[in-house]
């Protein structure tokens, strides 16, 4: 019998330990305090839309604060006058992914919000605003809420799906069948390399048969023209990169000014290349690896100089995959050779040369093909230069 009761308290006590060391280990979550005060843009405040990628508007408030002292992460979040954002039109996260107590809100993003709204375009509609504080999955909605008063831009109601370029000023002339396509890089937006003649007309379609959807450029703002031919040209002729954003009626024009390939370990554009007309670039030259104390160094990408409105900027061109580090097998898949824009630095978002191009171990030139049109996603080519 005292053998028995021995045991019995024995497992009693485990248990309770067990049940001591689940409740020390169990996680619980850090306690965050909600916004007590929304700074920026005042309660009621209004904006007036403008057709401009940058056009912004500057969202404030006071800081959270969490239990664990840790930052606590922001969303803003917006809603019908008469909402209470448990079902919110749109959200979005404050600057530099969430960290800041501040978010800097584009009118292309405001324009959507008021779309959601119900808000015609070219009209005013009014939208209120809160910010919600988290720490974990634990999220906490400000008491405050500010009014804001919206003038949309006047964008297409109805977004083309697909755009071509056309006209006597065009790469392919006034014939509709020579058009070239745009790339769509989100919805309603496309964008293109092409050649532009000064003077001459040039216009957008959104087919090349049937029933037909012509637009132009006024100023910076895209036109649907409903009768006859548009027309917009340029002054000066040249290869251009246009960007157009049925969302916003709104369009960006830069002239290329050069396109390189650009040797990592040069620091600078080493082979020129060539517009080939489309939206293709292409150029030769040695490639010649770099000696390192660990080994050869053979990463590149391609530079390009644009201008706009006489101000210039270098875009560098590199793999989607900005963790590429290796070089290329003999029998590489394509992916390898996909292409997206980048800051410009020396060293990051860049590809590794295979190495038969090696100049000075195998004598080998490399040629170098770019392709920027909207035939096939971006990408380039390497081919030992005949």
């Amino acid at each position: 019998m005292k053998r028995n009761i021995f045991y019995s308290i024995i497992a009693v006590c485990i248990a309770l330990m067990t049940v001591n060391c689940s409740n020390e280990l169990e996680y619980k979550e850090p306690q965050v305090t909600a916004v007590t005060q929304l700074l920026s843009p005042n309660k009621e405040q209004s904006a007036k839309l403008v057709a401009s990628a940058t056009a912004s508007m500057f969202f404030e408030w006071a800081p959270a604060f969490c239990a664990d002292g840790y930052e606590p992460v922001y969303e803003v979040l917006f809603d019908l006058p008469n909402g209470d954002f448990s079902k919110p039109l749109y959200v979005v996260p404050s600057d530099d992914n969430g960290a800041r107590h501040h978010a800097t809100i584009t009118h292309k993003i405001l324009d959507k919000v008021a779309q959601k709204a119900g808000i015609a375009n070219a009209e005013t509609g009014t939208v209120i605003w809160t910010v919600v504080a988290s720490r974990g999955v634990k999220q906490v909605k400000s008491a405050e809420h500010g009014t804001l008063s919206i003038t949309r831009l006047a964008g297409f109601a109805e977004l083309p799906t697909q755009l071509f370029i056309t006209g006597e000023g065009s790469e392919g002339g006034a014939d509709m069948q020579k058009a070239l396509r745009f790339t769509s890089t989100e919805s309603g937006v496309y964008e293109i390399f092409t050649r532009l003649e000064a003077g001459k007309n040039y216009y957008f379609v959104d087919n090349k048969d049937g029933v037909i959807r012509k637009f132009y450029l006024s100023g910076k703002a895209i036109k649907e023209q409903t009768e006859g031919t548009p027309s917009a040209t340029v002054t000066e002729g040249g290869v251009y990169r246009i960007i157009l954003d049925f969302n916003i009626a709104a369009s960006v024009l830069e002239k290329v000014e050069s396109v390189g390939w650009y040797f990592s370990p040069s620091g600078k554009v080493d082979i020129p290349l060539s517009y080939q007309g489309n939206g293709i670039w292409q150029g030769s030259g040695a490639t010649p690896f770099k000696q390192e104390g660990w080994g050869r160094d053979e990463r590149y990408k391609f530079e390009m100089v644009v201008s706009k409105e006489g101000t210039r900027k270098t875009i560098h061109w590199g793999p989607v995959n900005s963790g590429l580090d290796s070089r290329p097998s003999d029998n590489e898949g394509s992916d390898y050779f996909l292409v997206k824009q980048w800051n410009p630095s020396q060293w990051d978002n860049k590809w590794k040369l295979h190495g038969i191009f090696d100049t000075e171990k195998t004598g080998n030139k490399t040629k170098f093909t770019l392709y920027l049109n909207g035939d096939a996603p971006y990408h380039h080519t390497t081919e030992i230069a005949q």
